[in-house]
């Protein structure tokens, strides 16, 4: 993977929503590499280089809303000359409860209005860090849902799962991408 784009919402108002844990996972990501974010306009969003390995790893979080998360991924690979491939998205998943954690190359978008935008931009051929949040039981209270904050017991088990994905993220990184399924579905609850 040569960019890492985690998924959220701009703004104070939505930093601790199930929706942002995207951005939960650059942030830690980012903060155990000891880099930082910047503005980047160009780019629609905050972005780092981590040169730890033996290429760079971009790290995005995009400063549109969700819906429009695409142009911001787009405008990145473009400049960068990467490909759908060279992508792995963080985001939240309805279909997964907290504490649970897969990776996966390809598919649809569930729903989801972040992956719908970065598709219709890239493709769907990019790698999903699929982060569960649970379901509201009613796809009528998904929005509301989403947008709103877990409860203790539920962010302590997104934030597990975000530790053992990060755990594994040399091996995500590096293209490794079975044994790091191996190790975190193994461990999901």
């Amino acid at each position: 993977m040569k960019l890492v784009v985690g998924l959220g919402n701009p703004g104070n108002k939505y930093q601790s929503t199930r929706h942002n844990v995207g951005f939960w996972w650059s942030d830690i990501f980012a903060h155990a590499e000891s880099v930082t974010f910047s503005e980047e306009a160009k780019f629609h969003g905050q972005l780092t280089r981590i040169r730890a390995r033996s290429f760079d790893v971009w790290v995005l979080k995009p400063s549109t809303y969700m819906n429009e998360s695409g142009r911001s991924v787009h405008a990145v690979c473009n400049f960068y000359d990467l490909s759908a491939n060279d992508v792995l998205v963080v985001h939240d998943d309805l279909d997964l409860d907290p504490g649970v954690v897969k990776l996966k190359n390809g598919g649809g978008h569930g729903g989801h209005n972040g992956l719908r935008d970065i598709g219709r931009q890239m493709g769907f051929d990019f790698w999903r860090l699929r982060i569960g949040v649970g379901h509201p039981g009613d796809k009528r209270l998904v929005s509301n849902f989403v947008l709103s904050s877990p409860s203790q017991d539920e962010e302590a088990a997104m934030m597990s799962a975000i530790d053992r994905s990060l755990k594994v993220r040399d091996r995500i990184l590096d293209g490794r991408t079975e044994g790091a399924m191996l190790a975190m579905h193994s461990e999901n609850p």
